[in-house]
């Protein structure tokens, strides 16, 4: 896997919570930096992904699909919670 280097300037406030962050997860501030990164690309490129799929969807063919469900009550194990 290639690597390289970017000059990372931030607020201190931010950097110290993100070296509280880090030393609570057991790991280095930079291994904290680049999984916080990992995660918002993953959390950007899903959101790509629905709203592409959103915009395909078929509002007349979801509605017939509920249509065609029922008013059948939940299986036993599928009803929501009370509260």
């Amino acid at each position: 896997m290639s690597k390289s280097n970017y000059p990372l300037k931030a607020p201190a406030s931010i950097l110290a919570a993100a070296r509280r962050a880090a030393a609570r997860d057991g790991v280095s501030l930079n291994q904290f930096i680049n999984t916080a990164l990992a995660e918002k690309v993953a959390a950007l490129a899903a959101e790509e992904v629905f709203t592409e799929r959103a915009a395909r969807a078929d509002q007349a063919r979801f509605l017939d699909v509920l249509r065609r469900i029922g008013p059948e009550p939940p299986r036993p194990g599928d009803e929501l919670p009370a509260d």
